[in-house]
């Protein structure tokens, strides 16, 4: 008699990745803003404005970025099928390959931000240790490698675990910063505050000196998207924009707080003058050296979470695309604890790279910043016109959660984010916007690559056009470098 052959139990599911609730969404999003910027804030502001200047300069940042994360919290409510945010609003406002560039140019400002995070942190550990000197020497580009691939394999081990120890890291670094306001508001002279409060001639004008703290305000709020960004992995859709607006709120207390109050420390021409992190040296004045050493250990400890958050981030930016079509098959890859793994493997590939690079070209800090936000400028304003659209047209208006917002102010907050974006390419000036071009170029080979993977047509008529314009930027852009013309 013939038994029947046993047959082998089939193997459980793998578990679905655990989702991310409002803590961990809004850690997020103050995890990615807050990191190397606000500790260079005080000289950064000062560097090129009077306080005069530098209220008005906040007042717009914060009206215009505030505007930003109302229309990111709108977005969330009016296209809750959306994933990732930046790309997608792109992709649904003017195609694909203008949702790949949005895509691209947020990938590459997160990556080249994180290598800005990078030289930020060695630069504060040649103040214990002269060896690492600005953070672009030998040996801060060999302890910098060391972290890269060290906060890889942490990723690599799980996103909702990494972004607890990101909520845990947020936290031990707002601490050092509300301690410096503290102290710093007892030591505040209004005097000081009031000397030359419209900045001398050689600061030009009021308006120079406005744009000329455009893209530092942009820098230390790029970041306010992260929740938008893992909107996919968001536990409740609602708690996407209210972690936009919450995290944006406690950030710009944060700011507003370090850069104004350092201005009743040192006057405008002995901020300027300071060494970054400039924050240091200030509360050096008002407590001694200890408070110095503070600021140091709390830079340190801030951009290591800010590297983990954008690496969780730039991650991201390249796998919900590669899973709507408009990057390469293996970027839209998961390791079995759900994490993009070929996303972050290039994404940290290209880190490592241009910690290489900086030991040719000396990059500073200042100008890997700059880069960094001049990419993720167009990304920003594709949101805003987007969600101009949507609230123009009525699109999504009749839903419950959109209802209980408010959907006739809609209208005007996206408005005002898009006047704010508009700006804000006007105040990165054309040096930023060429560079940008040479950086969104080569995009255009991976976006080419991923339509024939799939066997579709790569550029539209429409598209071949912008294709164009880009390239043509690109090479004017690569002539003037050239011909010495052009710099980071």
């Amino acid at each position: 008699m013939n038994t029947p052959a046993a047959t082998s139990p089939a193997p459980a599911p793998e578990p679905a990745p655990a989702k991310l609730r409002l803590g961990l969404l809004i850690a997020l999003v103050v995890g990615s803003i807050v990191g190397s910027g606000i500790f260079g804030l005080p000289q950064n502001m000062a560097s090129g404005a009077g306080a005069g200047a530098i209220v008005i300069g906040w007042t717009i940042t914060g009206l215009g970025m505030l505007m930003l994360a109302l229309t990111y919290q709108m977005l969330a409510l009016r296209k809750p099928g959306l994933d990732n945010g930046v790309f997608a609003y792109a992709r649904a406002l003017s195609g694909e390959y203008v949702g790949f560039n949005a895509a691209w140019g947020y990938w590459v400002s997160a990556w080249i931000g994180n290598v800005g995070y990078l030289v930020a942190a060695f630069g504060a550990l040649g103040y214990f240790y002269p060896t690492f000197g600005e953070g672009n020497t030998l040996a801060s580009v060999i302890g910098a490698s060391v972290v890269v691939w060290v906060v890889h394999a942490l990723v690599l081990r799980g996103i909702q675990g990494a972004a607890v120890l990101n909520a845990v890291v947020t936290l031990a670094k707002v601490v050092p910063l509300l301690l410096f306001i503290v102290l710093v508001a007892m030591a505040f002279q209004v005097e000081t505050f009031r000397l030359d409060f419209w900045g001398d001639a050689k600061l030009g004008s009021v308006l120079d000196q406005v744009r000329s703290t455009m893209l530092v305000t942009v820098w230390v709020f790029i970041g306010i998207e992260g929740a938008s960004v893992y909107s996919a992995r968001a536990a409740r859709r609602e708690d996407v924009g209210r972690a936009t607006v919450i995290g944006f709120l406690v950030c710009l207390a944060l700011l507003m707080g370090v850069s104004l109050l350092s201005l009743g420390i040192f006057t405008q021409p002995e901020l300027a003058g300071l060494k970054n992190p400039s924050m240091a040296p200030v509360l050096e004045k008002v407590v001694g050296t200890w408070g110095a050493v503070l600021i140091y250990l709390g830079l340190i400890v801030s951009v290591g979470g800010g590297f983990l958050a954008w690496t969780l981030l730039a991650a991201e930016s390249l796998f919900t695309p590669a899973g709507g079509g408009v990057m390469p098959r293996w970027l839209g890859e998961s390791n079995r604890q759900g994490v993009p793994a070929h996303a972050l493997w290039l994404t940290n590939g290209m880190v490592q790279l241009f910690l290489l690079l900086t030991l040719w070209s000396k990059a500073s800090y200042l100008a890997l910043i700059s880069l960094s936000t001049a990419m993720i400028l167009i990304p920003y304003l594709f949101s805003a016109v987007y969600g101009l659209k949507l609230a123009w047209q009525g699109d999504g208006a009749t839903l419950p959660e959109v209802a209980a917002h408010h959907p006739q102010r809609d209208i005007p907050i996206a408005a005002l984010a898009a006047v704010y974006g508009v700006w804000l390419l006007y105040a990165a000036g054309l040096k930023y916007l060429l560079l940008s071009a040479l950086l969104y170029a080569p995009g255009a080979a991976i976006y080419l690559l991923a339509k024939r993977q799939r066997g579709e047509r790569a550029f539209t008529g429409r598209e071949q056009l912008i294709l164009a314009g880009l390239l043509l930027l690109a090479a004017v852009s690569a002539w003037l470098l050239w011909a010495g013309r052009l710099s980071l």
